[in-house]
């Protein structure tokens, strides 16, 4: 299992990546408990019990995708979910870690243009980072 600072330091990593990421957030299989980091002088739009809220809600959903094994078998596990807000983008990756599965970034909604080049960017941070996990 990978300690917490290992996991703070790999939500800095991400949040390094591209300046239109807002924060990173790496759960464990129920979404209760969580490492994030979010980027300095940012207002988060969530409270902190939304924001928990939200982890658990996005876990479940991430949950549900790699549990059906009929799918999964035809289409391959998944990756990454990306979600498009009114105000935020927020996309959800599937780590290869049994204690802390789920990452979890914002990024702003005028990341369009971009978009594709940060999730690749977090892809490989990803694939790097887990692989010391």
């Amino acid at each position: 299992m990978m300690s917490k600072v290992g996991l703070s330091s790999l939500c800095k990593h991400v949040l390094e990546a591209d300046k239109s990421i807002r924060f990173a957030r790496i759960a464990n299989k129920f979404g209760s408990k969580t490492v994030y980091e979010y980027r300095k002088d940012l207002v988060p739009l969530l409270t902190e019990n939304e924001s928990t809220l939200s982890t658990i809600e996005s876990v479940i959903r991430m949950n549900t995708r790699i549990g059906e094994r009929n799918i999964e078998s035809k289409l391959g596990k998944p990756i990454y979910s990306l979600t498009l807000y009114e105000k935020i983008k927020r996309a959800t990756f599937l780590l290869d870690n049994q204690d802390y599965p789920i990452l979890m970034i914002s990024l702003n909604r005028e990341a369009t243009d971009q978009e594709s080049g940060v999730l690749r960017k977090i892809l490989s941070i990803v694939n790097k980072e887990t692989l010391v996990w």
